[in-house]
């Protein structure tokens, strides 16, 4: 069965829960976009704004604070939010990345020796525990020498949760973890089978359909573990031929809108997952753009999506939204994303107007000339 790009285009919106917010709630809504970039606080609320219908912010904070919702260095060894029953079966399907990334480079120590420290640090964070105490802990284990590569390594590759610490997006610029206490305790650089095959699976729920890179992509996976848990689960994935021909698996019976199904106009915070999940972002991010709105720091801009496809970048501006679109947009189109500003501004309002700081501010300097509007918060 033959994909077209406009139907792989709403087949991601739809499953990403932005052809049209849902009415869930919070723990919900993050288990069916499976997962949430969240190196800067603000995006999960944003990115959940822009899923949700009625979306309060309280709620997140909420399940932040009961761990309904973790967050944790997860896919590509970034921050993510995800559902805590996902964790687990995430972590140890990524284990061999995040060895390979954490302990087999920078910490200055052997990784065997790194390793051995998990247990003990699993139990001192039974409690939540600051940057300072835990680098405390490890200059008792490890030298003064050696604490920061080691702390460097085990923060990442250790099953820690980040531990709310106040601010208005519940995590403020002084992380505190605390144990996951859920799932095996690491032990190598050896994958899991059976929790790979349950992340591909999970991934397609989220964000299919898709090819092997773009799972490989998504984890940060070796693409011959990818193929062989696509094969392991022959009879519930089936193949497709993509817009250039190449090669999609979908979960069987998944839901494909038609390519005609409308898109509504949104936008989409800094690092949104729909924008980093794939090998080829062509399907949201025209080629053209790419350059332009993920940059080669790794930041990702703020965007508009118009028609299911990023058309500018916005930010935060006195009265309302300053939004930047690389091409002429219709009256209407303008309309929406003002309606969207009113929004999101209400949102910001009681808790961080500014949303990113200065994060970004200085891209703005280095964008290809736009149609630029204020849209009155």
């Amino acid at each position: 069965m033959k994909i077209t790009a406009r139907e792989l285009n709403r087949a991601t919106l739809h499953r990403q829960l932005l052809l049209e917010r849902a009415s869930l709630d919070v723990a919900e809504g993050v288990r069916r976009v499976v997962a949430l970039q969240a190196q800067q606080p603000g995006s999960p609320y944003v990115a959940l704004w822009n899923r949700l219908a009625g979306f309060d912010p309280a709620g997140l904070d909420a399940a932040f604070t009961d761990r309904t919702v973790v967050k944790a260095t997860l896919m590509r060894i970034t921050l993510h939010a995800v559902h805590a029953e996902d964790y687990p079966v995430f972590r140890e399907a990524l284990q061999p990345t995040l060895y390979a990334s954490k302990l087999g480079s920078r910490t200055g120590l052997p990784p065997a020796e790194v390793l051995a420290l998990v247990p003990g640090l699993l139990d001192f964070t039974a409690v939540p525990r600051g940057t300072a105490e835990l680098r405390a802990w490890l200059e008792e284990r490890v030298g003064a020498e050696a604490r920061d590569g080691a702390w460097w390594g085990l923060k990442g590759y250790a099953p820690l949760h980040h531990h709310p610490t106040g601010g208005p997006w519940s995590f403020s610029d002084r992380p505190s973890y605390v144990a996951a206490g859920s799932g095996p305790l690491p032990e190598g650089p050896e994958g899991a089978p059976e929790a790979l095959r349950r992340l591909v699976v999970r991934y397609l729920e989220g964000f299919g359909p898709a090819s092997v890179a773009d799972l490989a992509q998504f984890g940060m996976l070796r693409r011959g573990p990818v193929r062989q848990a696509l094969r392991a689960l022959d009879g519930e994935v089936e193949r497709l031929e993509g817009p250039a021909g190449e090669e999609l698996f979908d979960l069987v019976g998944a839901e494909r809108p038609d390519g005609a199904t409308p898109a509504p106009a949104r936008l989409l915070g800094m690092w949104d997952s729909v924008l980093l999940a794939y090998a080829d972002r062509s399907r949201v991010v025209p080629p053209e753009l790419r350059r332009t709105v993920i940059r080669v720091n790794g930041d990702v801009l703020p965007t508009l999506l118009v028609d299911g496809r990023v058309a500018g970048v916005w930010r935060p501006a006195d009265g309302g939204i300053e939004a930047t679109a690389f091409a002429e947009l219709p009256e209407p189109v303008w309309d929406e994303l003002a309606e969207e500003a009113r929004s999101l501004c209400a949102l910001l309002a009681g808790r961080d107007p500014e949303l990113y700081g200065r994060r970004y501010g200085h891209w703005w300097a280095k964008l290809p000339t736009g149609r630029v509007r204020l849209l009155p918060g």
